[in-house]
C-alpha cells in the first residue's frame, strides 16, 4: 500500500492506495505555519484515527503547489515512515511529453492530473481542476502536454468580492434555481455557477478548435460537481483523478 499526499493551496488530500484502489482518503487544511513537528504529529493522529496501519506504508509520493509546506511534509513522512518521499516535479519519468515555453515551471498538479486522464481516459483531453484556482489543461492525441489555462477559483473571486464591497455577503457557491435571478444573494451564485460554467464551456469550445478536434472532458476538484453540472458539454466528474495519477506515476517510478 502506498501512501498519497495532495498538497493544495487549500486542502492536503492523503490518500491510501492499494493495488491501484483507493481505500481511504483524508483532507485537512493546509497551513503554512505549521512545522515538520506539527505536521508529524498531524499525520500520526490520521493514520491511526482511520485505521491505516503504518506498518503496510510500501511508499510515499507527494505532489505540492505550496513550497512551504513541501519540506515540512517530506521530514513529516520521513519521521513517521523511514520512506524518502518520491516527489513529482521535474526528473520524474511520466510518460507525457511536456510541450510549453519551460517544462521546468509546470506545477505537480497539472502534471498528475494530465497523466491520469491520458492513462483512465484517453487523449486528447482537456483536465480542468476547480478547487483555489480554476485550471484547464489539455493533453493532445499524441499525449503531449500543450499548455492551458489558468483562472481564478470561484470561492477565491466570490470571497474577494464580498470583501471589496459593501452591500456583497459571502455566499456559497451552489446553483440558483435560475440564471435569472431575483435577489442579491442568487444573483451572485448565478454568476458563480453559471458564469464560471459559461466560461469553461467557451474555453473548451476555443481548446478543441484550436487542437482541431473533440476531446474527453474531465473535472476534478472541490467545485467540480457543483460547477460542471451546469456546462453544456459533457464532462466526467473525477473527484479522485489526482490519487490516480499518483498511483500511477508511482508504480512508473518506484
Amino acid at each position: 500500500m502506498i501512501l498519497a499526499i495532495d498538497v493544495g493551496n487549500t486542502n492536503i488530500v492523503l490518500g491510501c492506495i492499494d493495488e491501484g484502489e483507493i481505500v481511504s482518503v483524508v483532507r485537512i487544511h493546509t497551513d503554512t505555519r505549521e512545522t515538520e513537528a506539527e505536521y508529524t504529529i498531524k499525520l500520526k493522529e490520521i493514520i491511526y484515527a482511520y485505521g491505516m496501519a503504518l506498518k503496510a506504508i510500501d511508499g510515499v509520493i507527494l505532489s505540492s503547489v505550496v513550497p512551504p509546506v513541501t519540506e515540512s511534509i517530506r521530514r513529516a513522512v520521513r519521521q513517521l515512515t523511514g520512506f524518502e518521499c518520491m516527489v513529482v516535479g521535474p526528473g520524474i519519468k511520466t510518460g507525457m511529453n511536456i510541450r510549453i515555453d519551460d517544462p521546468g515551471t509546470v506545477a505537480g498538479d497539472l502534471i498528475v492530473g494530465g497523466v491520469a486522464a491520458m492513462q483512465f481516459y484517453g487523449t486528447p483531453a482537456i483536465v480542468l481542476d476547480l478547487g483555489t484556482a480554476t485550471t484547464a489543461t489539455v493533453i493532445d492525441e499524441n499525449g503531449c502536454f500543450r499548455g492551458g489555462a489558468i483562472m481564478p477559483g470561484v470561492k477565491l473571486s466570490y470571497g474577494a468580492l464580498a470583501a471589496g464591497t459593501s452591500l456583497l455577503p459571502e455566499i456559497s457557491i451552489t446553483p440558483p434555481k435560475k440564471c435569472i435571478a431575483t435577489n442579491t444573494v442568487d444573483c451572485m451564485r448565478a454568476g458563480a455557477v453559471f458564469g464560471t460554467a459559461a466560461m469553461i464551456d467557451g474555453l473548451i469550445d476555443r481548446m478543441e478548435a484550436e487542437l482541431g478536434t473533440p476531446c474527453k472532458l474531465v473535472a476534478t476538484g472541490g467545485l467540480a460537481s457543483s460547477i460542471v453540472s451546469c456546462c453544456r458539454h459533457e464532462i466526467v466528474c473525477d473527484d479522485d483523478l489526482l490519487l490516480k495519477g499518483m498511483w500511477y506515476l508511482y508504480e512508473k517510478n518506484k
